[in-house]
């Protein structure tokens, strides 16, 4: 090869590596059905609030007393998360580690599921085209906000973390009106969506304890060319119907806490 042949060759390689960089990151983006979180300036009361809750380093675990009703809990997840994430382990200390997050933040953990659902589609690496990162699409500038620049949002735990912490702000904020609540963490509160209809559905017929079998039989893993999730078929309600109304626009769901 000669001099011109290898001077063009240099030249070539950075561009084209930054051409599949760029592919990467696009094909990436479009498995997350997300929106984005917008930046409010926060009080020193409630920046400190939230700081104090991502600072927390407790082991994870199942905040269910009884060790029975925790194995039973897991292993119904389980089985209904098996179809998204194949490996055993993984879906262990995914599940404990919603539970434990979620209970903390005073959320139902059922709800988190239905939320990664929409967000993510329980995909770690998810990137949206706004920049929101990981299984609960966390916009970058609230580490620099509540927590640590340094803090990886990739991170099974941060991302539960945050994501939990998150919705837990916008929760109080709408005193506890779940619909508008969910708007805001997907950054689409003024635009309007049918966002928050997704999480909520997801939530009651899929993840709940309580729902059907029909629904929450393992499915087949979506196409990678899907962008976004599958949504449930609308099911008769089961018999034991949870205390929280079904969203819509004219009677939104008001968050009264974590089922027992």
């Amino acid at each position: 090869m000669g001099p011109v042949a290898t001077r063009l060759t240099h030249r070539a390689v950075p561009s084209m590596l930054r051409r599949l960089t760029a592919l990467a990151l696009f094909i990436t983006a479009s498995h997350a059905y997300a929106g984005a979180q917008q930046y409010e300036p926060l009080s020193a009361a409630v920046q400190a609030r939230m700081q104090r809750s991502i600072a927390d380093h407790a082991a994870p675990r199942i905040a269910i007393d009884d060790p029975f009703e925790a194995e039973v809990w897991l292993k119904t997840m389980s089985a209904r998360l098996a179809s998204r994430m194949p490996d055993e382990a993984t879906r262990t200390e995914f599940l404990t580690s919603v539970h434990y997050e979620a209970t903390r933040a005073g959320l139902d953990p059922h709800l988190v599921l239905g939320l990664i659902q929409v967000e993510s589609n329980f995909r770690k690496y998810a990137l949206s085209s706004a920049g929101a990162r990981g299984f609960m699409q966390v916009m970058p500038f609230w580490p620099r906000l509540i927590g640590s620049p340094d803090h990886n949002l990739f991170h099974l735990r941060t991302s539960l973390r945050y994501g939990c912490t998150i919705l837990r702000h916008y929760l109080d904020i709408e005193r506890g009106d779940m619909t508008r609540a969910l708007l805001r963490y997907n950054g689409s509160l003024v635009k309007g969506s049918d966002y928050a209809d997704k999480v909520i559905r997801n939530w009651r017929t899929r993840w709940s304890i309580d729902a059907p079998a029909s629904v929450t039989a393992p499915t087949a893993t979506p196409a990678p060319d899907v962008m976004r999730v599958r949504e449930a078929r609308p099911v008769r309600p089961a018999a034991r119907a949870t205390p929280a109304p079904r969203a819509t626009p004219s009677a939104p769901v008001t968050y009264l806490g974590p089922a027992n």
